[in-house]
């Protein structure tokens, strides 16, 4: 595989340059800047990283009603979902586990502490007053510590600006499903804000899959609001308070599959994500300080009675809460060299009561806590090269201490507007406190999942960036991955290997039509354990996105989206011998229109899965079919 990615590298690197003629060759220019990939603001064409930008243009005229659906579309990402709006929704970066990426909301980190494994749940995500969304690829650990072993999500709301601007937007469609958006933002002398409430309600269909004679629809509903709020005292000091609060509830299913209808299951919800920071910046901006404090909560409530098909009775309650420190230091020692500094303290808490007819469960109340320094240094030769150093030592009050390190070095030709990259990284990720002090699972010898990745690529640029295409190798090495012992106690146990290929390419092909698409291939194998050489299920090997772009005239745009998701193996928990199934390869078509009627009036209509194509994301669980949307923003 790396044999013939390199054959690919040097046959495509020379009809790039060869191919371009005088009017094309430019020189080269900076791009986007994005802040999680350095934990500072640097251009995305400086960095190594294999990353993405979802801005605030992108979120509009793609009209998705939540983050997971924009991120559906991102190479080097696969998903799963069970059964319909608000059920699990579950994001795996480069063939990983769920739980090995982290997911940051202005900077707060919001992966569930009472869950298992640590990882969290993006059904509820909204992407309401939201900037911009940041993907970054590859271990991370050395800015970002735990949890980021195999990328980093960044989700940045917006900053009011200006006099009061408001926003109002229906929509309602298939399903019984309507949702509504309510926000005000802008700035009062050295005060600025930003406000947004949204609600979503649906009716729903079947959370097990109706392929399968299950009947019940499965509703839900989810109240968010959104907020930040700044003072700029000075140039050089400023507060900034973020908070969020989401509330919903869910009718779920059992398992999926023949006689997963259950009437009397549902599921409840509740969020909260604080955040105060301030920011201040000594002797004419050399020093700039970002001092920190988060909160982080999540509440989830799960019940059933007993029905035909299950005779016993559940409750069960899952609390976890964070709560963390940072203080960050940037050193502008130069035009050429920018020294990072970091430190971080955080505690974890978390219990659950878990009851299934006569057996109960507790977890009592427990805590974890972490220490981290980091230190990173960002430099820049002549334009040319670029290179981001970087290295980590945690500290933790059970297993100890853990050291990661990352190199990301990048070469730039202005001319051609060619860039060559590479990246090198270890991670690790914390035993949850599920895994550590569970009376019936736990174990406190537990040792951190660690992780060694690396990536190399090359990025093209042509027509002044009017068209783009890059591809990229990358490799995953996991170990003391967490599986279990034959009492089902939590051991370190598991290797697993993760490669692949992400190409990615955009064009403008004329002032009308744009394009973006890309292809992932990835091989995710277990190496060790009953599952040996077996490939880790629901991570498909072949997946394709394109999404083309249509400016019919001044009012009228439309965007056509095909996602094509290719086979992969699953387990089939119906039975009381789990078997391993595969799911079949499919392609689904989502079309979006938006009409201008006035210059604060937008109309806009929403199509998905266009040909009513059947397909499972997880074994047994349901899907939507042809469904339609119709919806209005209203922005004065």
């Amino acid at each position: 595989m790396i044999k013939n990615f390199y054959y690919l590298v040097l046959i495509i690197f020379p009809i790039c340059i060869l191919g371009q003629n005088k009017d094309s060759i430019k020189t080269y220019q900076l791009s986007d800047i994005v802040i999680s990939a350095t934990r500072t603001e640097a251009s995305i064409k400086e960095l190594a990283n294999s990353i993405t930008i979802i801005d605030s243009t992108e979120i509009k005229r793609r009209n998705k009603t939540t983050v997971f659906d924009l991120l559906k579309d991102e190479y080097g990402i696969s998903f799963t979902q069970e059964g319909g709006a608000n059920k699990l929704a579950s994001i795996y970066t480069r063939g990983s586990n769920s739980n090995h990426t982290l997911v940051l909301i202005d900077g707060i980190e919001v992966n569930m502490p009472s869950d298992p494994g640590n990882s969290y749940d993006f059904s509820s995500l909204t992407p309401d007053n939201v900037e911009r969304i940041e993907v970054l690829r590859g271990p991370q650990s050395t800015l970002y510590g735990s949890n980021a072993m195999a990328g980093v999500i960044n989700i940045i709301t917006k900053k009011g600006s200006g006099l009061p601007k408001f926003l109002f937007s229906g929509e309602g469609g298939s399903y019984g499903t309507y949702r509504g958006v309510a926000g005000i933002n802008g700035s009062i002398d050295m005060f600025n804000y930003s406000v947004t409430l949204s609600r979503f309600k649906t009716v729903g269909f079947s959370s097990a899959s109706s392929r399968y004679g299950n009947t019940e629809k499965d509703g839900s509903d989810n109240n968010n609001l959104t907020s930040r709020f700044g003072l700029d005292l000075t140039e050089n000091l400023s507060f900034n308070l973020f908070y969020r609060f989401s509330k919903g509830s869910s009718d779920y299913d059992q398992w999926g599959g023949l006689h997963g209808d259950d009437p009397t299951y549902v599921y409840n919800m509740e969020e909260s994500v604080l955040r105060g920071e301030t920011e201040l910046s000594l002797f004419g901006d050399i020093w700039k300080q970002i001092l920190g404090v988060s909160f982080f909560r999540n509440l989830r409530k799960y019940s059933f009675d007993s029905t035909t098909y299950n005779p016993y009775s559940s409750r069960s309650l899952y609390d976890g809460q964070r709560v963390k420190f940072d203080w960050q230091n940037n050193i502008q020692v130069n035009n050429w060299n920018l020294i990072t500094m970091g430190l971080e303290s955080e505690s974890e808490e978390a219990n659950s009561e878990y009851y299934y007819g006569s057996y109960l469960s507790l977890f009592p109340d427990n805590k974890a806590y972490t220490t981290g320094l980091y230190l990173q240094d960002q430099i820049k030769v002549q334009n040319n090269f670029f290179a981001t150093l970087g290295v980590r030592f945690d500290k933790h009050n059970r297993f100890g201490e853990v050291t990661t390190y990352r190199i990301a070095p990048a070469y730039i030709i202005p001319e051609t507007g060619t860039k060559f990259k590479f990246t090198y990284g270890t991670a690790f990720h914390s035993p949850s406190l599920f895994d550590l002090y569970d009376p019936a699972f736990g174990n406190i010898l537990l040792r951190p999942e660690r992780n060694k990745g690396w990536d190399a690529g090359i990025e093209q640029s042509f027509y002044n960036t009017k068209l783009s295409f890059g591809i990229t190798y990358f490799n995953n090495q996991f170990e003391n991955l967490f599986g279990s012992d034959s009492a089902y106690k939590t051991i370190n146990i598991d290797r697993a290997e993760t490669y692949g290929v992400e190409l990615f390419t955009t064009a403008e092909v004329t002032s009308r039509i744009k394009f973006k698409f890309n292809y992932t291939y990835t091989k995710a194998i277990e190496l060790a354990g009953p599952e040996n050489g077996l490939p880790l299920l629901r991570r498909p090997t072949n997946r394709v996105n394109l999404i083309l772009y249509y400016v019919i005239n001044d009012k009228f745009n439309a965007l056509g989206e095909l996602v094509y998701v290719g086979k992969r193996d699953d387990m089939n928990y119906s039975s009381y011998t789990p078997i391993r199934v595969t799911l079949p390869s499919y392609g689904i078509v989502n079309l979006s229109a938006t009409y201008t009627v006035f210059s604060n009036l937008d109309i806009y209509g929403r199509v998905d899965n266009l040909f009513n194509t059947y397909y499972e994301e997880i074994y047994g669980y349901g899907t939507p079919g042809l469904s339609g949307y119709l919806g209005f923003k209203v922005n004065f």
